[in-house]
């Protein structure tokens, strides 16, 4: 009879689990089962640069990468490099795009030509005409810098919504687009990664680390990034050069509230901001960089 009671509080307590879980989930672009509608592209890269098309009418239901980048930061492009890459070598069986967002087009363009030439990327590259929200009707989450829509049939099969993209998101994403495209042998993150160095695109980490394109720390670079996973992910939430004055305060609260009462995630955070900082106006926004050095401080005198 006393196992109703436990039965109950188990089930009880799964459903908050779950409840919590979903409270947490990031969404953004349409979801698994729901179809890809047109939308409008102008393409900045090839022969039709500054033509406007419709990649989902153009690919007409061919396995499709729709990859949505929600801005420019170095975080991110070593996830981009090895999912286009990817799209290169499979090029005749997946129709990869990489398709920018911006509020402004004119200069948008400007910094996405400039982003692509860099980054030597060879798949189609367009800056979406409906600015930095994307298509209407997609739902793309401006929190997420990268959302990956992969389809078949102009029916989406999987979802990546984004908001810290890094390397580590590249095993499930390529199992998706191999899975999508048919590829049973599909390369792996490092042997991509490799290709796309040896075509002189640079494949290193051009982030926190210090900006070297082999992706080691340069020596003289003081601090050094937080070995916690959700510490790291607020320093680069606080970094974004998009986020206006109060995202800032915002991530700052959180960072605080994050580190409150231990002393090695005190030192991480000491750590980290003395690296950012370190390289000037490179990262963040100049509010950011102010409250950042105050925060500076304020970490050197409790260690002390």
């Amino acid at each position: 009879m006393k196992s109703k009671p436990i039965l109950a509080v188990a089930v009880l307590l799964f459903a908050c689990h779950l409840a919590l879980f979903a409270a947490d989930a990031v969404f953004s672009g349409p979801q698994p089962g729901e179809k890809t509608s047109p939308f409008k592209v102008v393409e900045l890269t090839g022969q039709n640069t500054g033509k406007e098309r419709d990649p989902v009418e153009e690919n007409a239901g061919k396995p499709t990468a729709l990859v949505f980048v929600h801005g420019i930061e170095r975080s991110l492009m070593p996830l981009l490099r090895v999912v286009e890459e990817y799209g290169t070598l499979r090029k005749e069986t997946l129709k990869t795009e990489v398709i920018f967002l911006s509020p402004d087009r004119l200069a948008g363009e400007q910094r996405v030509k400039a982003a692509a030439g860099s980054l030597k990327l060879q798949s189609k590259v367009g800056l979406s005409v409906d600015g930095a929200e994307g298509p209407g009707n997609y739902g793309l989450n401006k929190e997420c810098l990268m959302t990956i829509v992969v389809a078949k049939d102009n029916k989406v099969t999987a979802n990546f919504a984004l908001v810290q993209p890094g390397i580590a998101d590249a095993p499930k994403v390529l199992e998706a687009l191999a899975k999508v495209c048919g590829d049973t042998n599909p390369p792996t993150v490092a042997q991509l990664s490799e290709r796309q160095m040896a075509r002189g695109g640079g494949g290193g980490r051009m982030n926190m680390e210090g900006g070297k394109p082999d992706g080691k720390p340069k020596e003289n670079s003081p601090g050094a990034v937080p070995t916690d996973g959700k510490l790291q992910g607020l320093l680069r939430s606080f970094i974004r050069p998009t986020n206006d004055d109060a995202t800032v305060d915002k991530v700052l609260a959180d960072v605080k509230a994050r580190i409150k009462d231990n002393a090695d995630l005190q030192k991480q955070a000491l750590d980290g901001w003395t690296r950012v900082l370190h390289f000037g106006d490179r990262y963040g926004t100049e509010y950011s960089r102010k409250v950042g050095r105050e925060f500076l401080e304020q970490l050197k005198g409790q260690a002390k």
